[in-house]
């Protein structure tokens, strides 16, 4: 007996082609290690059960203790792939991909439940940070993850017009009905909870470590707890965020992700062209699936 198919496998081939997969036909998936004592023999173990990119996560990507960590992964395991971030500076892209780093997170406080930038005043304008960094990473051959700050499927355009080859989002995923966090109703609506790894709630579950924070007994938070609106099955999100980055892909003539990242231009706009960018002078009666004037 070489394989079994049966039909299960079948029915998910048919109703998910364009799924992400492994030679051995299974799903993609990555996961997050702390800097952590024993990081290695997490890191071991997720390899062991298959893992396909491990993630060093950390609130501040340039530190000392970030590079040795990505210096002992890379060491023991120098197959593995390995993100690390997160970082707003070309400078700190440069030295985690001397440290071995296969990919580097960009973003310092963009995301909706994230207040790095307020609490700690550090940070980077997004795109900013991702054009400097993209930079730095293209001079390697080395790609950058745009993380946070997504709130419009055409921010995605303008991340990976920037030079990112890659966007991870928070908000715009928590309101699915896959997204970990209860459901709540609020004034009539559907809604789920969301919070930030830095909020006093996360850092108490386990990510105290993220925000250099694990030996303290008093917390200092970098993120909030709230509520985002229900948004149904993830399917239905993702299509609507696709849509929208094809859309931006052909309004600049780009074939692929690459063309993108090359051939597009910014200009600066001023609040009131951002006013102009959204519906205006209209009370709106029926929600679009796309667009919300709070997301």
């Amino acid at each position: 007996l070489r394989g079994l198919i049966t039909i299960k496998d079948i029915e998910k081939v048919m109703k998910y082609p364009n799924s992400a997969k492994d030679g051995a036909g299974r799903l993609l998936c990555a996961a997050a290690i702390g800097v952590t004592n024993d990081i290695l023999d997490r890191t071991g173990a997720l390899l062991d059960a298959g893992v396909d990119v491990l993630v060093l996560d950390s609130a501040h990507g340039h530190s000392a203790n970030i590079m040795r960590c990505v210096r002992l992964v890379k060491e023991k395991y120098p197959d593995a792939q390995l993100v690390a971030g997160n970082v707003a500076t070309p400078e700190a892209t440069e030295a985690l991909i001397k440290a071995g780093a296969d990919c580097v997170k960009v973003g310092i406080g963009p995301g909706s439940i994230c207040t790095t930038r307020v609490v700690a005043g550090i940070g980077v304008p997004q795109i900013t940070a991702i054009l400097r960094c993209a930079e730095m990473g293209d001079r390697y051959g080395i790609p950058v993850i745009a993380d946070g700050g997504i709130k419009y499927s055409g921010d995605i355009t303008k991340a990976i017009a920037a030079g990112g080859r890659v966007v991870m989002m928070g908000s715009m995923l928590a309101g699915c009905e896959e997204a970990p966090g209860d459901t709540e109703v609020f004034q009539g609506r559907q809604f789920k909870v969301y919070r930030g790894m830095g909020s006093i709630g996360a850092m108490q579950r386990g990510s105290k470590d993220r925000y250099f924070q694990q030996n303290n007994k008093k917390l200092v938070p970098e993120g909030v707890e709230g509520r985002v609106p229900f948004r149904g099955p993830v399917s239905e999100t993702v299509f609507q965020m696709m849509g929208g980055l094809r859309s931006g892909m052909g309004y600049c003539g780009a074939h692929n992700i690459e063309e993108l990242r090359t051939k597009s231009q910014f200009v600066r706009i001023t609040s009131a062209g951002l006013k102009e960018s959204h519906p205006h002078d209209i009370y709106i009666t029926k929600e679009a699936p796309n667009y919300t004037m709070n997301p």
